[in-house]
């Protein structure tokens, strides 16, 4: 029989989880528009998603809807194996049609509260031709702390995409991968993390392919790499949150 006590804290959980949902709805939401505003996206093509804290739950975009009618209320509540919570708003629509690579990651890294993918250019055209973007300046060492390197091709439509990103970053310091002939996704400790890695990741692909075409790129010593990347990781900055 439930206890008054029991009764209690089985409230205060569920309201902690409503206030988490909500807030991590609002995030995505508005979190969408900084891939619009970066040019990593075209009509309705990418995503993001974000774990709610204290539960086995992620929040995603909704498939085929433009990112100008994105709202919290209309982001979709799924479980960790990609299932729509029914009931919820915007249960009514179909989630994102990489949902399940999206909670493939969240299933087996259980470190990741967000991620994203996006159809950015020069990022899809090293994915295009299967090709890692080497190391060869310092932002990249401090963000990725090596080469962003390449996951194998795998469709759309089920967790294939999902088991490519864990199988490829899993114990790598990379927050971006780029799924070969697809385009990059991106983690990170929160929605907002991985949304910096995904402008950084296409920052760097830029940046590394005009390089090429001037010439021959310079590498940077792997000592120097880990450098950078434990300052920029552990130094720089004000707090973790403000440094990402």
């Amino acid at each position: 029989m439930s206890t008054p006590a029991a009764e209690r804290d089985r409230y205060v959980s569920g309201a902690k989880t409503e206030v988490a949902i909500a807030r991590v709805r609002a995030d995505v939401a508005t979190l969408h528009a900084e891939l619009v505003r970066y040019g990593l996206v075209v009509w309705t093509g990418g995503n993001v998603s974000g774990r709610v804290p204290g539960a086995d739950l992620f929040v995603i975009k909704p498939s085929g809807v433009t990112y100008g009618e994105l709202a919290p209320e209309n982001m979709i509540l799924c479980d960790l194996d990609g299932n729509v919570v029914e009931g919820t708003p915007g249960s009514d629509r179909s989630p994102s049609s990489d949902t399940a690579a999206h909670a493939y990651v969240y299933r087996h890294m259980p470190d990741v509260g967000g991620v994203v993918h996006t159809h950015s250019t020069y990022a899809v055209a090293w994915a295009a031709r299967g090709e890692e973007i080497p190391c060869v300046i310092t932002g990249m060492a401090d963000e990725f702390g090596g080469p962003i390197p390449v996951g194998p091709f795998a469709v759309i439509g089920d967790d294939s995409i999902g088991r490519g990103i864990v199988q490829t970053l899993r114990g790598h310091r990379s927050r971006a991968v780029l799924m070969q002939n697809h385009g990059p996704f991106t983690i990170g400790v929160t929605p907002r993390d991985a949304v910096k890695a995904a402008v950084m990741c296409e920052d760097a692909a830029r940046t590394v392919h005009l390089a090429r075409q001037a010439g021959p790129l310079i590498p940077i010593p792997q000592d120097r790499i880990d450098a950078l990347y434990a300052r920029y990781q552990n130094v720089y900055g004000q707090t973790t949150d403000d440094r990402r």
